[in-house]
């Protein structure tokens, strides 16, 4: 059998998890699709695919076979552009994900100039608070800020972010500065539940580590939310530093309890495919490492 198309085969089924959506894209019939992985397993020997009535999924033996399948089919269609005079390109659709607010704020201008860099490419933009599987997710790239667990990741460091204490001038104005966490117990606390979903509040200084425990008047499941609080004047909040920098900045917000804050959470690249990635990931990671190391609300000491 010709193991180079079953390869393509196999990559279409695994990042369409389905035979048939994958035989619209290879505009091949269904059983074909079907017959080409079977023949494939058979041949391999491992089970690539575990398939019920409504899903198809990869196996972990699938998993692994997957990366190392589609850097060759990109190694062999770079050399294939490269004989034929053609250098290769950045071209098709790039997938991404980062935070909400630190996709918002920091990289849809990425995003934009590498568009406008790279005019056949297309992007999919996909910000949410949580950690997404790439390859589950059919994503290329991901933004990451907290300490990485997953080591089959290839991850870039571009600096660091922290969680800061917040508060308008004309709060602490009207209801002083706190000098300890311990006086918090004493203050209107606006909750941002995606970045500090407990209530116990923890911190460290040169004596060590400590936690308070607050009361908040104010919920918020959007970040947005506790933010546009804040700037009102309702009370304290415990946000990421990238997420008020400019407010910080403007003077709007004032950081408070800095002795206390706890230690730096470093922000990452991450993607799949390593020195073999294909050219529209390596040209927009190029680009997003220059700008986000350069960007002036990301600690880089």
């Amino acid at each position: 059998m010709d193991k180079l198309e079953a390869m393509r085969v196999f990559i279409e089924v695994a990042e369409c998890k389905s035979f048939v959506a994958a035989s619209r894209k290879l505009d091949v019939s269904a059983p074909a699709v079907t017959r080409s992985i079977a023949q494939f397993e058979t041949t391999l020997g491992v089970r690539l695919f575990n398939r019920t009535t409504r899903h198809v999924r990869l196996t972990d033996s699938g998993a692994r076979f997957y990366e190392d399948a589609k850097r060759i089919l990109e190694d062999v269609d770079q050399t294939v552009a490269a004989i034929s005079g053609s250098y290769a390109e950045p071209k098709g659709v790039l997938s991404i994900t980062a935070p909400v607010l630190f996709g918002e704020i920091h990289v849809t201008p990425i995003l934009t100039e590498y568009l406008q860099q790279n005019p056949s490419v297309s992007v999919r933009a996909v910000f949410y608070d949580r950690i997404g599987n790439l390859l589950d997710e059919g994503l290329d790239i991901a933004i990451r800020i907290g300490h990485l667990k997953d080591s089959s990741i290839y991850a870039i460091p571009v600096g660091s972010v922290h969680r800061v204490l917040c508060a308008s001038p004309i709060y602490l104005e009207k209801h002083g500065t706190p000098s300890h966490p311990s006086d918090l117990s004493n203050h209107q606390i606006i909750q941002a539940s995606t970045v500090e979903p407990s209530t116990t509040w923890e911190f460290e200084s040169s004596t060590g580590k400590e936690s308070a425990k607050i009361i908040p008047r104010l919920r918020c499941s959007q970040n947005g939310a506790a933010i546009a609080a804040a700037r009102q004047g309702f009370g304290i909040t415990r946000l990421m530093s990238y997420q008020v920098g400019e407010e910080l900045k403007n003077g709007s917000l004032t950081r408070i309890l800095r002795d206390h804050e706890t230690k730096p959470l470093p922000v990452s690249i991450i993607h799949l495919e390593g020195r073999q990635a294909h050219a529209k990931i390596r040209s927009f990671i190029d680009l997003a490492v220059a700008r986000l190391r350069s960007n002036p609300y990301i600690d880089h000491c």
